[in-house]
Order: structure tokens, then C-alpha cells, then sequence
């Protein structure tokens, strides 16, 4: 499930016109590696490709737990905090992450609705 409700979340940003000129115009690519459940993640402009089988070069790479990504996308965590206490570890340069957290915005917006269609609550 947790493959599904991310796969869905990265392609509402891609679809967004803003998010995904920007990716472009920057060659964007992340790898997400999230943890109970397993899963994995690779966005691009091009899309998201999901399992490890996937993976392809990535210029940041995040890994946190499922619950650490929930907690972000509902808003009750903020990325500078689970930096700092080790719930998100970056591999890539920090300082872009925290470029791209405004680009997120349609992400954060509709993430709700996507956990719940998901059957996953707040």
C-alpha cells in the first residue's frame, strides 16, 4: 500500500505545471527510501518508477520510516525537524532539499485525501 500512496503522491506533483517545469529545468531526480513497510521510489521528471529493480541514479536520496513520511505530508512534522532528530536522512546536499519544500506545496495540499482514499487516518 505504502508504494501506492507515494507512487500517487509523486505523479500529483509531476502533473503539477509549476513542480514539473521546475524539476526539469533543474534535472530533479530522487530516490525515496522508505522503511516498515518497505518501499522505494525513484522521481524524475520523466515519472516514478517504484522497487528497487527501478533504481537508477538519483542526485538526493531520502530514507525514513513510512510513518516519518506520513507524519511530513499531514503537516505534523516539519522537514528541518526530522533532520535534525534523525527521523529523515538525506544523502545529496541538504541545503536543496530544503529549496524543494516549497516546490512541494501541491503535495502537502492533496496528501490527505490520497492517505484516505487509501484508508490511512491522521
Amino acid at each position: 500500500m505504502a508504494v501506492k500512496v507515494f507512487s500517487r503522491l509523486f505523479t500529483v506533483l509531476l502533473e503539477d505545471d509549476d513542480f514539473a517545469a521546475k524539476a526539469r529545468q533543474e534535472g530533479l531526480s530522487v530516490r525515496l527510501l522508505h522503511t516498515k513497510p518497505d518501499c522505494e521510489l525513484l522521481v524524475t521528471p520523466q515519472g516514478v518508477r517504484a522497487g528497487a529493480e527501478q533504481a537508477g541514479p538519483a542526485a538526493i536520496t531520502l530514507r525514513m520510516s513510512c510513518d516519518t513520511a506520513h507524519a511530513l505530508w499531514m503537516g505534523q512534522l516539519m522537514v528541518p525537524v526530522a533532520i535534525a532528530t534523525g527521523r529523515l536522512r538525506i544523502r545529496g546536499k541538504v541545503a536543496r532539499v530544503l529549496e524543494l519544500v516549497p516546490m512541494l506545496r501541491p503535495a502537502f495540499d492533496r496528501y490527505p485525501e490520497i492517505a484516505a482514499a487509501a484508508g490511512i487516518g491522521a
